[in-house]
């Protein structure tokens, strides 16, 4: 009995399809790029349910032949090449003969197209099969409508994404062939409405269509070319970064392109500038010669081979590290001479400089008005600027800025975090319970708690450790540490009942996004208002901030919606609140009292009745809040015993 079965055209052919076209996105890439070779110089793109239901594209090309029509839907049916020997030097695009034949087999397809002197007509095809010829309207170019993807293939239909998610994806990929063919007009609309439009105007105008116009002044234009490779387009400057990697765009010889070996270069330029998660922005158009390159890898065609990957390497290094270091040689780069670097020796080294990103007006007027502690029975000239009264007769009592109630009333016992935590472990989960053994733990905080009642106290060191004694045991007590402690985990519960007071920002923040960014933040937006943020769309590819957690109203913004956006591929809800830990932290010790503070009799004692006995606790950035000596180890220190 034989065992091999011949499959059928239609099985095959479909089985072909879902190499080739395996999302929206893919079919409308394919689609475009056939407009392009086309010599199309204007392109709509119309998606309807994020490509689902409906994509259509329309250009002005040279249109196709009457007799070449049903052909056009047959697999390997290609005007791009001819014979084996074109697989070496191919310049268009498309080349394969697949896309529309793998299209038709899982989708309704129309074709419309004209060419110049001649009618226009229209054929289409369901099920791979290709219907006849007849005569149509249409003034020039082609029309390919695209309905039901994927209706017959109901198990690559069951694992499509969201409609949004399938859309901002198709959106992806239309600003990229915006971004490398910026002399080509293109319209794209999205559910009938017009979201992306460019003019053909060069790429200055492509970017700052797709990224804004501010991007351009925080980018340097480069031209160069290295041992036959030319390099040109924008890259950010030294202080321009993004939260993530959707801000790089890369075209070879006019093919948008994900590859390693030129990403793995713009990276390394730029490494002596950037921080941790911090990512460059860079639009690259590479043209190589066509013998060093090859594009038949892959049905997708993003994904290239080089003959030889160090020149490729070297090239893209080189230009770029000279454009950021200002070395001598950037002055042959950089198009705009008012914008190259400050010329630097070649032999000096990259500053390894941090640049902070400034904060926004809304920003600082709402952080000047925030003072850590609101001073009472005193005037502000009464404070040396150490923070210590003049005279004992006009000691000052401290409030808590978020409660706005007096020092001493803060007495409710925080719970204690059971995880030690410093600036390289800010993932633990502290907003929930902790994973360590809870037996253990609980064993561990009874034999550090203390009857605080009994302790008395005995001066401070250096107006920053509190002195207590009971018993043989000596009490050394960080006061700024136990007290950020204190404002850290009161902040920390309010967050996660959601017990949040707002303050509105005197200017509202507003940022832009990309579209896979402005699909993550309208998944994730109720959970971010819950947080405290008045977020709201302003636009497209648009938000504002009108509201902040009144806890956190100096919250820096745009470093909290960079961090926010940068793990926006696997965040989870409780990642949210997890990004504010951080921000919490450095709220809480921005207003504890100091180190080098003096505090009135009474406000040591209210601190040390608010820590209620608990002497392992840590602040928020992991340092002890206490540290115990005992008198035996005093008396050894004295060498009274041994």
């Amino acid at each position: 009995m034989k065992k091999i079965n011949i499959l059928t055209k239609s099985v095959y052919n479909r089985i072909a399809a879902g190499e080739v076209i395996d999302r929206p996105y893919s079919a409308v890439k394919e689609l475009i790029e056939n407009s392009l070779d086309a010599g199309a110089t204007e392109i709509e793109i119309y998606i309807e349910r994020g490509g689902k239901q409906l994509i259509k594209v329309v250009d002005n090309g040279v249109g196709i032949e009457r007799d070449d029509m049903r052909a056009a839907f047959f697999p390997h049916a290609t005007s791009k090449i001819s014979c084996a020997d074109d697989l070496d030097n191919i310049t268009t695009l498309g080349f394969r003969g697949e896309a529309l034949a793998s299209i038709s087999v899982i989708s309704h397809v129309d074709l419309t197209s004209v060419t110049e002197g001649n009618c226009a007509y229209k054929v289409n095809c369901i099920d791979g099969n290709v219907g006849a010829v007849e005569p149509a309207a249409l003034q020039k170019g082609t029309v390919v409508c695209v309905r039901d993807l994927f209706y017959n293939t109901p198990v690559r239909a069951k694992f499509l994404k969201a409609d949004k998610k399938e859309e901002s994806d198709v959106t992806n990929f239309v600003t990229r062939y915006i971004l490398g063919n910026p002399k080509i007009s293109f319209k794209y609309f999205i559910d009938g409405k017009l979201t992306l439009q460019s003019y053909g105007g060069g790429l200055d105008e492509a970017i700052a269509q797709v990224y804004g116009s501010k991007v351009i002044s925080q980018c340097f234009k480069i031209n160069a070319e290295k041992e036959s490779i030319k390099i040109s387009g924008f890259i950010g400057n030294q202080n321009f970064f993004k939260p993530n990697k959707t801000y790089q765009s890369t075209f070879l010889n006019g093919r948008y392109v994900i590859n390693n070996t030129i990403s793995t270069a713009v990276s390394n330029a730029y490494a002596s500038y950037a921080m941790k998660r911090q990512y460059p922005f860079y639009v690259l158009n590479l043209e190589v010669p066509s013998d060093m390159v090859d594009v038949n890898v892959h049905p997708n065609k993003a994904d290239v081979r080089f003959v030889d990957n160090r020149p490729i390497f070297g090239a893209v290094y080189s230009v770029i590290s000279s454009v950021l270091d200002g070395t001598a040689t950037a002055a042959e780069f950089v198009v705009d001479s008012l914008r190259i670097p400050e010329i630097k020796s070649t032999i000096d080294e990259k500053p390894n400089k941090i640049y902070e990103t400034p904060k926004t007006e809304a920003y600082k007027k709402v952080s000047d008005s925030v003072i850590s502690f609101e001073l009472k029975s005193a005037d502000v000239s009464d404070y040396k600027e150490e923070g210590k009264a003049k005279s004992p007769e006009k000691q000052l009592k401290y409030y808590d800025p978020f409660l706005n109630e007096p020092f001493e009333s803060f007495i409710s016992k925080p719970e204690p975090i059971n995880l030690t935590v410093t600036n390289d472990t800010m993932s633990g989960d502290l907003f929930g319970d902790s994973r360590i053994d809870e037996t253990h733990a609980r064993r561990m905080r009874e034999q550090q708690m203390i009857e605080f009642e009994k302790c008395k106290y005995k001066g401070n060191l250096f107006n920053t450790y509190l002195i207590y004694e009971m018993c043989d045991n000596v009490y050394l007590i960080d006061q700024h540490a136990a007290h950020e402690r204190l404002i850290y985990d009161r902040l920390r519960e309010k967050i996660v009942n959601r017990r949040i007071d707002r303050q509105g920002l005197i200017i509202p923040y507003l940022f832009s996004t990309n579209a896979q960014e402005t699909e993550f933040i309208e998944n994730n937006i109720k959970i971010i208002r819950s947080l405290g943020f008045d977020l709201k769309p302003f636009g497209i590819g648009s938000f504002r901030v009108d509201e902040v957690p009144a806890d956190l109203q100096d919250i820096n913004l745009e470093e909290f919606f960079n961090e926010l956006l940068s793990d926006m591929k696997d965040i989870k809800d409780i990642k949210l609140e997890d990004i504010l830990k951080d921000k919490i932290a450095m709220t809480a010790c921005k207003h504890a009292i100091k180190g080098g503070m003096e505090l009135t009799q009474e406000e040591v004692d209210a601190l040390f009745e608010m820590l209620k006995g608990d002497m392992g606790l840590k602040c928020p950035h992991g340092r002890p809040v206490c540290v115990t000596l005992s008198k035996k180890d005093i008396e050894k220190m004295f060498k009274r015993i041994v």
